[in-house]
């Protein structure tokens, strides 16, 4: 399996410069797993039921938990959307509103 990750708007970006470079070691590793793994355990990727096409990479480390939001193109393109850490047992939903619209926006500039 070779699963290309790219970025859509700087969202993602610009939180992960604010991150710590032990959790942004953690959160390559992940990036590595589901470029190369072809069934991506659950526990690093899962869909977001209820939200057409939009995903949540998960990323533990230490007592902290972080969530990228991601959308699937063309099956193995992986476009990285929005990112925060989870405080909460309810995801923000804030957070899935603005992964939503960053991904209705990457599809519309595509066309």
């Amino acid at each position: 399996m070779n699963r290309q990750i790219i970025f859509h708007g700087n969202s993602f970006l610009d939180y992960y410069k604010t991150l710590d470079n032990k959790v942004k070691e953690k959160i390559k590793y992940v990036f590595e797993l589901i470029k190369q793994i072809e069934r991506v355990p659950i526990k690093f990727l899962a869909p977001m039921t209820g939200y057409d096409g939009l995903f949540e990479i998960k990323v533990e480390f230490e007592s902290n938990i972080y969530r990228i939001f991601c959308c699937f193109d063309k099956g193995h393109v992986v476009v990285l959307l929005n990112a925060f850490q989870k405080k909460t047992q309810k995801t923000p939903k804030n957070e899935i509103e603005k992964a939503m619209k960053l991904k209705e926006e990457y599809f519309k500039l595509k066309k």
